[in-house]
């Protein structure tokens, strides 16, 4: 079944995450996400986001969008799904790379289609299985292999890139959620994710989330137990100070 969001669920995704629907602006750049699929686009656009992180590298430039692009593709698209109970389409023909000149390089991503496809109760695993394929599968996953390749960055680097953001929303922010229902659909939908999902519903042979989901430590940099990356994503090399990730697998922790 097809239905819309609320505005305030909309409101919600746009705060917190930077989804909205797609409205021409002569005030923002646009790029569809398909067009990224293409090999030479692609360089094209790492190139310029080069120049304007002043990056070192093209590698490095390509971990630091996979970064922002998870969170504003992947944190919207599955608080929906296990917040709201609503499938949106965040395949790549549908969703927009939105920036404001001179002031950012990724602002938010918006999308053409915003309905939402809402499961049958009796049919929610296969209509979970959908959602994320088409998101995983059809979006993240070929754009994490065709920036591995022209950018040269190993895939789990930037699938763990990834990674982070899903454990960071289903443990922290539906975590905390007062909504006891939403809470239950979260812990269900964050284990099948990181469990019990297949390969094929990311593109990949294996399930690419499974592998970083170590257990929390003690560090002497927070004080709560945190995860630490098993491969380093480099926002150091582009942090005007130098900083290093909280959990960062080069610092000593």
């Amino acid at each position: 079944m097809q239905s819309r969001l609320t505005q305030e669920e909309w409101n919600y995704l746009s705060g917190h995450f930077g989804m909205c629907e797609h409205a021409p602006t002569r005030h923002r750049n646009s790029v569809r996400v398909s067009d990224l699929l293409d090999e030479a686009r692609c360089s094209d656009y790492l190139d310029l986001l080069t120049v304007q992180l002043q990056s070192p590298s093209r590698m490095i430039t390509a971990s630091q969008f996979m970064k922002r692009y998870a969170f504003l593709t992947a944190a919207p698209l599955l608080y929906a799904m296990s917040a709201y109970n609503r499938g949106l389409d965040l395949s790549a023909g549908n969703c927009l790379l939105e920036s404001t000149p001179g002031l950012s390089w990724l602002e938010l991503v918006s999308l053409d289609d915003v309905n939402a496809a809402m499961p049958e109760a009796s049919e929610r695993h296969a209509w979970r299985d959908t959602v994320i394929q088409s998101y995983f599968a059809g979006n993240l996953g070929k754009l994490i292999q065709v920036m591995s390749g022209v950018a040269k960055v190993p895939k789990p680097i930037l699938w763990e890139n990834a990674a982070v953001r899903v454990f960071s929303l289903y443990e922290k922010r539906i975590r905390a959620s007062g909504d006891q229902q939403e809470q239950a659909r979260g812990r269900a939908d964050f284990q099948y994710l990181i469990q019990q999902a297949p390969g094929a519903l990311f593109g990949e042979k294996q399930n690419p989330l499974s592998p970083f989901y170590g257990k929390p430590v003690s560090s002497t940099v927070t004080d709560t137990p945190m995860r630490v990356r098993k491969t380093c994503c480099f926002y150091y090399e582009v942090s005007s100070v130098e900083e290093y990730c909280s959990n960062c697998p080069k610092v000593k922790n």
